[in-house]
């Protein structure tokens, strides 16, 4: 993986990022709501969930 991949990588993420707080500001604001109300083992679990799917979806996508 190169510094190519790594730019269009986190490139990626700002687009979508971008997108959801252009298109669904209010939406933002509710799922921080729904997070701070969640126990952080919790949030620490989706956190771990969520970075083992991205993992899994750049290693997809490369092999």
């Amino acid at each position: 993986m190169g510094t190519q991949d790594i730019l269009a990588g986190i490139g990626m993420v700002l687009v979508i990022e971008g997108l959801v707080y252009a298109l669904a500001p209010s939406l933002v604001e509710r799922m921080l709501e729904a997070l701070k109300a969640m126990p952080i083992e919790m949030r620490r679990n989706l956190g771990l969930l969520t970075l083992v799917t991205g993992v899994l979806l750049v290693w997809l996508a490369k092999h």
